[in-house]
């Protein structure tokens, strides 16, 4: 059995994977259709939706298999993501790279296989439309027409779930993009064992910003609030916008020393890109924030929901004390 080389783009390739928000969801039946309308079209018994992560293929969409996913060491998908055609293996018995694999010599006993590499916005490969049968058998230019046909629609549902998870804007997750993704990884925590806090921000007066400078520098102070929490968090943060001027982040395997020193990192980038924007600008006010933390307890939190409701009541209580203090030095 042939192990597929790794793309020489992976590190992209995986980033864009990640950022579409969709490894672990929940079937959907846009998804569903095609691999339906696939294995009608084709008379195979197995089609499925295949996204190749870093160490496993993960289906989106399965008819014809129980599975969800497989390692990627035995993954036909991760062979077919290296070309920007059709892999197409008529007989796998025939085939060096897959005679011996697990899945030839063993259930499902694949003998035909047939994928089409998808792509997203970047041009990153982050899957296969795929087709699979019992017996050997070959595609003819029509049939590959038609499933390249098929493969395109798949791009457009992944590109519609892209864009149904990002803040246009900011180009942070939106609230669904957020609690999908937090989701996923307060559900790890809790299997690890790991901590875990959420951070809730609201700008301070962002209205007033809105009203004196017009909302098009009110779009301006969300994008800047944005990029500098994207420079203070790690990579490994789930950050998201909520709406309006409410921004959130998702800290795994962080406890509460090491959250301070996030929001202490956040205040003072922000407070040299208000320093910055004054001198370069001559900008008429200051982007403050206002947050609020909630430590994760697996026995309270049962969903990222809960979380962030207690995260919401901490931040306003902050809000609350900051406008008693500004209120008794005036």
């Amino acid at each position: 059995m042939s192990v597929a080389p790794t793309p020489s783009n992976e590190s992209a390739r995986l980033d864009a994977l990640r950022a579409l928000h969709i490894l672990d969801t929940s079937p959907e039946e846009r998804f569903d259709r095609l691999t339906r309308l696939a294995r009608r079209l084709f008379g195979v018994p197995i089609a499925v939706v295949s996204l190749v992560d870093a160490n496993r293929q993960w289906f989106k969409s399965c008819v014809g298999l129980a599975a969800s996913e497989t390692s990627r060491d035995v993954s036909f998908c991760a062979h077919a993501i290296l070309g920007d055609e059709i892999l197409l293996v008529p007989d796998t018995l025939s085939d060096e790279r897959f005679r011996d694999n697990p899945f030839v010599i063993d259930e499902p006993n694949i003998r035909f296989y047939a994928g089409c590499p998808l792509r997203v916005a970047n041009g990153s490969k982050v899957g296969t439309l795929c087709l699979i049968d019992v017996k050997p058998r070959e595609l003819d230019a029509e049939e590959r027409a038609l499933l390249r046909d098929l493969a395109h629609m798949a791009e457009q549902e992944l590109m519609a779930v892209q864009l149904a998870t990002l803040d246009d804007l900011t180009l942070l997750s939106n609230r669904r993009g957020f609690e999908v993704l937090a989701q996923h990884a307060l559900n790890v925590c809790k299997r690890m064992n790991k901590s875990a806090s959420l951070l809730f921000f609201d700008l301070n007066d962002f209205k007033q910003i809105n009203d004196t400078q017009g909302h098009a520098e009110g779009d301006r102070a969300l994008r800047i609030f944005a990029d500098v929490l994207r420079a203070a968090l790690r990579e490994s943060d789930v950050i998201g916008r909520l709406g309006g001027d409410e921004f959130v982040a998702l800290l795994t395997g962080a406890d509460s020393a090491e959250t301070h020193e996030v929001t202490r990192r956040l205040a003072q980038l922000l407070d040299a890109r208000n320093a910055q924007a004054r001198s370069a600008e001559a900008r008429a006010y200051q982007i403050r924030f206002s947050v609020g933390q909630a430590s994760y307890d697996p026995a309270r939190h049962g969903v990222i929901a809960e979380l962030l409701a207690a995260a919401d009541a901490a931040m306003y209580s902050h809000k609350q004390a900051s406008k008693a203090r500004t209120a008794q030095r005036g």
